[in-house]
């Protein structure tokens, strides 16, 4: 038994001798580095170009962000646990403490940057896909708090590696964050209306807001003690304290819909014939091809409208290109008095039929009739048999018919207009392909639930109908109630003052001057015609 326990004891003291040697270090920092070689290749010279063949973008993102964060976490590890096969002794333990602490801080570089270039990259795709309008607020917020958070847990992290107490530091910190809350109440109501503003969200990033003087201001950043705004009419910067602009009446321009109102007043000769003056001023405001009405009869004034851009170079007339636009509106207005009607069959239908519950018969009646819609809209339906779900996605060969190939090819037309700037390209593409992915989510989820309704069949009826309204209030809302409308606001002993109000298509084009800009041009033109018909009062 003594000499069984005598072996074991000289066993072990070799092994504890053989790891505390320098070829135990070098040994295992080449077992560290050959893994970090082995990693780089596999995920960089494997992985990556894999994920460019499957067209992984979250991946390869990843990929790029964690890249040097990674080899060099990996390496101080190395060295770390090589480290720690030599004899240890008071040098050797604090060089361990400083690579843990150096560890601890790529693993924060790394984690920030995967929250600020990653997670909110994809925080901001999702909401374009999203109705919800705190998402778009959420998400800069989100950029600056979670890696400052990242940061401030990293620096506890990396001192404590260090095997600094912080006992006493958490101490001290409650009680200056006591007296700092005290000092700084000013900024924390500021930041409190901030989350305020979150929670509530009158607006969004980009929406157009009337300020107390009546001017043009753009909502350009929420921060967490101050909004900034950008001033139209003086081309700068305001910043404005949250608690401050969350006591204010806030006037937003670009709500329900970016269309903007304008009124326009004129003097007419007392005892002009009001039914030609009203006419004219109607004629003129539809002839604009900026302003709201019936695609049908702003073509029939178009031509007729002067002063507008005329061709240059590559760019076409506005005359031109408004006609292009409006040919294209009149079919895709059509097109969703279809999905309306088809939706109106549909409801019908299933109000009928629900009465008693849906059997499987009588969903595949309902779908039926969906399927008409989904087909007017730009979808089809395949059944994966293997999923038992019904799947949605694009009906490729007949899109330029459909309510999706339509949105595309008017916003494009739109985007041939020679008064829009670079940067309204980017405007309207991004906000019609959002419209168009919440359409495609909303379709997706009626599909699904007419196709497995469970306990909401009685609901399917208001599922659609909420889906009709959203399409009319949102998607693309009817303008039949904001063609121009002219009364005759005071009459005179030698006039008679006409009030036009009309609506101008979009207030976030061309640097937010796209109304004023309309407003002028259709003035200027009810002046010319008003004069040659002899009844303007200068």
């Amino acid at each position: 038994m003594n000499i069984l326990y005598t072996f074991d004891e000289n066993k072990l003291l070799k092994l504890l001798l053989l790891q505390n040697t320098p070829s135990a270090f070098f040994l295992t920092l080449g077992i560290y580095l050959l893994a970090a070689f082995l990693l780089y290749v596999i995920l960089f010279y494997i992985l990556r170009p894999l994920m460019r063949r499957f067209d992984n973008s979250p991946i390869l993102l990843i990929l790029s962000v964690i890249q040097n964060p990674l080899i060099i976490t990996i390496v101080l590890l190395g060295i770390k646990s090589s480290v720690s096969k030599l004899n240890s002794s008071g040098i050797a333990n604090w060089i361990q403490r400083g690579l843990t602490g150096l560890i601890a801080i790529a693993l924060t570089y790394c984690v920030a940057q995967l929250f600020t270039q990653v997670v909110t990259y994809y925080l901001r795709i999702y909401t374009k896909q999203s109705e919800a309008v705190w998402d778009n607020v959420l998400v800069p917020i989100l950029e600056r708090l979670l890696p400052a958070l990242t940061y401030i847990l990293g620096t506890f992290l990396f001192l404590e590696a260090l095997g600094i107490d912080l006992t006493g530091i958490w101490v001290a910190f409650g009680g200056l964050t006591f007296v700092l809350g005290f000092a700084l109440r000013d900024i924390l109501a500021n930041f409190f209306s901030g989350l305020v503003l979150l929670i509530d969200t009158p607006f969004e990033f980009g929406d157009v807001i009337a300020m107390p003087n009546n001017s043009f201001a753009v909502i350009k950043n929420i921060g967490l003690r101050v909004t900034k705004l950008y001033l139209v009419d003086s081309d700068a910067e305001i910043y404005i304290p949250n608690a401050s602009l969350g006591s204010k009446d806030i006037i937003n321009l670009s709500r329900p819909t970016p269309h903007v109102a304008r009124t326009i007043q004129l003097d007419i000769k007392v005892n002009t014939d009001q039914i030609l003056v009203n006419k004219i001023l109607r004629e003129t405001v539809l002839g604009h091809p900026d302003t709201l009405g019936k695609p049908v009869e702003k073509l029939k004034y178009i031509d007729d409208f002067q002063g507008l851009t005329e061709a240059e170079e590559e760019n076409l007339s506005k005359t031109a290109v408004g006609k292009e636009r409006l040919q294209v509106e009149e079919k895709l207005d059509i097109q969703l008095q279809k999905i309306e009607r088809k939706f109106k069959y549909l409801i019908r239908a299933i109000q009928i039929l629900e009465k008693g519950g849906l059997n499987e018969e009588q969903i595949k009646i309902v779908q039926n009739y969906y399927n008409q819609i989904l087909e007017l809209v730009g979808l089809q339906v395949i059944n994966d048999d293997s999923r038992r779900n019904q799947l949605v996605e694009f009906n490729v060969d007949t899109i330029n018919n459909t309510l999706i190939g339509l949105i595309r090819i008017w916003y494009q037309a739109w985007l041939k207009d020679p008064d829009l700037r670079i940067e309204d390209e980017r405007t309207l593409e991004d906000e019609w392909e959002s419209k168009l992915n919440i359409l495609k989510n909303k379709v997706i989820r009626l599909a699904q639930r007419i196709a497995k309704p469970g306990g909401y069949e009685t609901l399917l009826d208001e599922y659609a109908l909420n889906l009709v309204q959203w399409l009319q209030e949102e998607f693309k809302s009817s303008s039949r109630w904001k063609e121009p409308a002219i009364r005759l606001s005071s009459l005179g002993s030698d006039s008679m003052q006409f009030t036009v109000k009309f609506y101008v298509d979009h207030i976030k084009l061309e640097h937010w001057e796209r109304s004023e800009r309309v407003a002028n041009e259709v003035r200027r033109e009810m002046v010319r015609r008003l004069t040659e018909a002899g009844v303007y009062n200068n």
